[in-house]
């Protein structure tokens, strides 16, 4: 008997084995069909988000082609679903992380219809600061094409002025500030070249477009500095002593104001004390360390695409008036005084600069005393508005075209040449019809 249990009992283990395994095995594959099983339901259920969930793994890894397909399958197949805005933005994000100008062209096309589509999104403002980055990142040196630049300030002026409050207008303010320095830069090179040649026709135009519109750029005291000059040589008086002004109380910390202030004690122009909210604006970009490129800074430079926006301001408000319109207004009226006028009155945001200085006197009228340079109501600077029944009185010549343009005695008699020889030219046509 205990032979035959001896005998029997391995084959009894072998086989009690056995069965276990195989209803292990059994257990296993029926659990894993019913893991599939559920799966497949999942699919069938949500697959639009599972489209949407594999297009943004590929944007993940940087398979930005096949993301914009699976995402586009998404449109074709499901326009009713609950992820068609952010597929849409999605494709604009995959355009805008290529980087090349052929991407971000192509994203700032689909953040446009992003916009377009769902206005009222949270995201359509992140949409609107894309797009004025798409521009951003293409803009190139301040004396190459400055079109990108001019888009790119287009765009942030919209976003600041529809999303004042958003998170990210702070950082729109600032991406507008270098924008800007770098637009007044091509601009004031241009204007130097004028003014160190003679022409302060040509180079007043541009200088009094820098000093209205950007006066957060880093040179805009030397803007008005060479403005001031430029009707100084001319003994135009009254306007260098405007722009002398603005130096002493807009820059207190400018390498100029010295000599802006003993200009106005020559002209018999009052000096005015500083502006403290420019005063602390300087200041602050002083701890900032705002400082120009230097020698080393620029000669790098030129193995750069991009322009270098590190002088840029990082305090105040950027200009938010369109390139379209005027940043500022010069007039002339007979008996008036330098004024200040915009929308919703003197104090209001975005006003337009109107200045106005005395004509000249009727006949018989006896001429102003001399004490009168001095008063301080009398600076152009001190603004006063005209009595609301005042007359309006015909406006003078603009000022910035009454600057003559620097020429000597020999480009006269050039020009006499040159129109003496084109009369010769034309007799012998006359004669000579061939």
């Amino acid at each position: 008997m205990r032979n035959f249990y001896s005998s029997a009992h391995p084959r009894f283990t072998s086989a009690l084995v056995s069965t276990l395994l195989a209803v292990l095995l059994l257990g296993g594959c029926g659990g894993k069909h019913k893991k599939q099983q559920a799966r497949g339901a999942d699919t069938s259920a949500e697959p639009d988000k599972v489209l949407f969930e594999r297009a943004q793994d590929d944007i993940k890894h940087g398979r930005l082609a096949v993301a914009r397909l699976t995402l586009q399958t998404l449109l074709n197949a499901y326009p009713d679903s609950e992820y068609l805005a952010k597929a849409k933005l999605a494709i604009a994000d995959s355009y805008f992380k290529e980087g090349d100008t052929a991407g971000l062209t192509q994203a700032v096309s689909e953040y446009k219809d992003f916009i377009t589509f769902f206005p009222y999104l949270d995201e359509a403002a992140y949409a609107q600061m894309q797009v004025g980055l798409a521009h951003f990142r293409r803009m190139e040196k301040p004396d190459r094409d400055r079109s990108q630049a001019q888009l790119a300030e287009q765009e942030f002026q919209t976003f600041i002025l529809k999303y004042p409050k958003h998170p990210l207008a702070d950082e729109a303010a600032q991406r507008l500030r270098e924008i800007q320095e770098v637009l007044a830069e091509g601009d004031f090179r241009v204007a130097r070249f004028y003014f160190l040649r003679g022409s302060y026709r040509a180079s007043s135009a541009r200088l009094n477009e820098i000093v209205d519109r950007y006066p957060l750029y880093s040179k805009a005291d030397d803007a008005l500095w060479m403005l001031a000059k430029s009707y100084d040589r001319f003994e135009k008086g009254d306007y260098a002593a405007r722009f002398y002004t603005r130096i002493v109380r807009g820059y207190p910390l400018s390498g100029h104001v010295d000599d802006a202030k003993k200009s106005l004690v020559r002209l018999g122009f009052p000096v005015p004390q500083p502006d403290t909210e420019a005063l602390a604006r300087m200041q602050h970009e002083r701890e900032l360390d705002r400082t120009r490129p230097g020698m080393l800074r620029r000669s790098l430079g030129i193995l750069k695409s991009g322009p270098d926006v590190a002088s840029a301001a990082h305090a105040g408000e950027p200009d938010l008036v369109p390139a379209g319109e005027p940043a500022g207004t010069e007039t002339l009226r007979a008996g008036g005084q330098a004024q200040l006028a915009g929308p919703g009155g003197n104090s209001g945001g975005g006003a337009t600069v109107q200045t106005v200085v005395a004509g000249p006197a009727p006949e018989g009228t006896p001429a102003a005393s001399a004490g009168s340079a001095t008063n301080p109501e009398s600076s152009p600077e001190n603004a006063t508005d005209p009595a609301a029944g005042d007359p309006a009185a015909p406006a003078a010549a603009d000022p910035k075209l009454e600057l003559p343009n620097h020429q000597d005695p020999s480009a006269k008699k050039r020009a006499a040449n040159k129109e003496s020889t084109s009369k010769k030219k034309k007799g012998l046509r006359k004669l000579i019809p061939f």
